[in-house]
Formats: C-alpha cells, structure tokens, sequence
C-alpha cells in the first residue's frame, strides 16, 4: 500500500528537523519496520514549510496509525517545538488522495 500525507514545519526550523530525523531513534525505527513500513521519505518545500511524506506499508497500515504507541509519543513529544501539531502533539498531518500512479 502506498500512503501519503503533508505536514508543515514552523518557520526557521527546517535545518534542525533534518537534523533529529538523520539521527532518527533505533527504536522507532524498528518499530515503523515491524509495523509494516518499508519505504519511507519525507520532503520538504522550504518557501512555504510544507512536509511531503510518502511510505509503502505491508498491509493497510503506517506510520499514521502508530499514535498510541509510547515511542510514538515520545517522538511527538520531541518534535513538537519544530511542528505545527495537534493537542496531543501529534503532528498535524493531512492525508493526500492517490490520484496517478504509473510503474
């Protein structure tokens, strides 16, 4: 399954998100691994702040559905000050519509 979403990042604060997320946690990488996600990219589109996420999932779940996951949260809770989030600090993220794909 191909799943893909956007987020944005507050102003000023694209070096150090690239910054946490080259050094991403083991464990929460594992985790994303033993949940289904095997291809994972995040782009950024520095004018406007915006975050493109993309990942291919085994199975019909990602990232997204992680949430009550404490390495989730602590992560959230870690790049909270980067992001605009919700009040749980989860990241607010807006899910895009696969409208063309070609192999």
């Amino acid at each position: 399954m191909r799943q893909a979403f956007m987020m944005r990042l507050k102003p000023g604060c694209e070096a150090e998100y690239e910054k946490r997320h080259c050094e991403i946690w083991p464990e929460l990488k594992r985790l994303l691994s033993e949940s289904g996600v095997y291809d994972y990219s995040i782009y950024l589109h520095k004018e406007s702040g915006s975050l493109f996420a993309f990942q291919r999932t085994k199975g019909n779940s990602g990232s997204q559905d992680l949430g009550t996951n404490v390495i989730v949260k602590r992560w959230w809770a870690y790049m909270a000050d980067l992001m605009e989030t919700n009040e749980d600090l989860s990241p607010v993220s807006i899910p895009l519509q696969e409208v063309f794909h070609m192999d």
